[in-house]
């Protein structure tokens, strides 16, 4: 069977996350979104919060499981033997960054874990959570940004409806 981690902060899940996640569960058995603290960001939701939202958002997809970690990403898969890494990429600039990380995570996996990069959908490649909040934040229209569910999360965290 093959697993593949989508790893990502996921604040909020957006609708390119989304396609992430579908496109890559129809290539592998399992996918598992995990679900990370990053430190270097502050999040608006919880850790529980983000979970929750990403459950309700893949309930439909039966091969996909939402589960959160604390850590590095390579001892993440070497706990729970994954062996590839999905990463999404909107742009060039984003590509640079990515071939780092994967090729760390290769080299401290001796090259037991690999990246799959899937390129983000055209209609979803303006999209980021930063931007998604910061409309959101001003009670804009965030409807082609996540689903309705997430929206209705952001709008009360911003305090609108």
């Amino acid at each position: 069977m093959k697993t593949a981690v989508y790893p990502g902060s996921f604040d909020p899940v957006t609708l390119g996350h989304l396609d992430i996640i579908k496109r890559a569960s129809a290539m592998f058995d399992e996918v598992i979104v995990a679900v990370m603290t990053n430190s270097t960001k502050s999040p608006l939701f919880t850790l529980d919060e983000r979970v929750k939202m990403l459950k309700e958002s893949v309930k439909d997809l039966p091969n996909v499981k939402i589960e959160s970690f604390d850590g590095l990403l390579i001892d993440y898969c070497k706990q729970n033997q994954i062996h590839i890494i999905i990463r999404g990429l909107r742009a060039v600039t984003d590509f640079e960054y990515e071939l780092q990380i994967s090729q760390i995570n290769r080299e401290l996996s001796h090259h037991e874990v690999d990246t799959v990069f899937l390129t983000t959908s055209l209609e979803y490649s303006y999209l980021s959570s930063s931007v998604v909040k910061e409309i959101a934040s001003y009670n804009g229209d965030i409807t082609p940004c996540v689903s309705d569910f997430v929206g209705e999360e952001l709008y009360k965290k911003y305090g609108y409806k």
